[in-house]
């Protein structure tokens, strides 16, 4: 059953509770949302623990979409869950969701404490070698009504999957059209990332204990982003999951969130 709650410029967020225990609330990274994404099928492995609440980030599913954007919004966003889920939780992010949760927490948003997997603070983003303004990238394909080449741009350029995956994608029509729904908010995820740079003067102001997380099969950039992202928070945990890609498995992060979760 969807369950929506009103963050602070007056936009509805959708999200979704099951299990029992103490809350903690789950937070998707680019394009996924709570019908499309690893939030749901954990929030399900993790319910005889916790009371798990996982949500449609501004923009995706049946989440409210007021302009103008900015990370502060999202931040407000995620405030407006914790809240729902009284005012007191554990907080994961996944990928950018990560990235979200650790600025989020910066800024003041209150968790009791945060983990994050994998949030890419991987460098800026290069084509052929040079460096290119990602958000600008990205608008100038949206606005050429090409959401398609978004997600293209974003899966190839700024992931760093092969140049095959955009005709892999279009043979599985479900998914990319999901993507192409959704792609207008890549910009948003990319002005959370900082320019893919540990934000680490703004990182230092945490003051929540927090578990970092990277897997084991991680490029080496990836392996580097945690580990920046563990200096800068200060006390962090920091902990490499062997055999994980970036599409961690629930089996694999689970007994780390409920060891750090206490």
């Amino acid at each position: 059953m969807t369950e929506f709650t009103t963050s602070a410029d007056g936009t509805r967020i959708a999200y979704s509770v099951t299990g029992s225990g103490p809350a903690l609330v789950l937070v998707d990274g680019a394009m996924c949302y709570r019908e499309f994404g690893p939030c749901k099928s954990l929030a399900e492995t993790l319910a005889d623990r916790y009371t798990v609440y996982y949500y449609d980030r501004r923009g995706r599913g049946e989440s409210g979409n007021t302009l103008p954007y900015s990370p502060e919004r999202e931040f407000e966003d995620l405030a407006a869950v914790i809240d729902a889920a009284g005012g007191d939780a554990f907080v994961l992010g996944f990928s950018s969701g990560g990235g979200l949760v650790l600025r989020a927490a910066a800024h003041g948003v209150p968790m009791r404490k945060l983990a994050s997997y994998e949030a890419p603070f991987i460098g800026e983003v290069r084509v052929k070698g040079q460096p290119v303004d990602a958000i600008a990238e990205l608008n100038k394909r949206l606005d050429a009504g090409r959401p398609d080449k978004a997600v293209d741009f974003f899966m190839v350029d700024m992931v760093g999957g092969p140049a095959f995956m955009p005709l892999m994608m279009r043979l599985m029509r479900p998914v990319f059209a999901q993507l192409k729904a959704v792609a207008f908010t890549l910009p948003y995820d990319t002005e959370i990332m900082t320019g893919f740079r540990v934000p680490v003067d703004e990182l230092s102001r945490i003051r929540v204990p927090a578990l970092v997380m990277v897997g084991g099969k991680a490029k080496p950039n990836m392996v580097a982003a945690a580990q920046g992202v563990a200096d800068a928070v200060p006390g962090a945990t920091h902990r490499l999951l062997p055999g994980q890609t970036h599409q961690v498995k629930d089996e694999a992060i689970a007994p780390e969130l409920v060891e750090f979760f206490r």
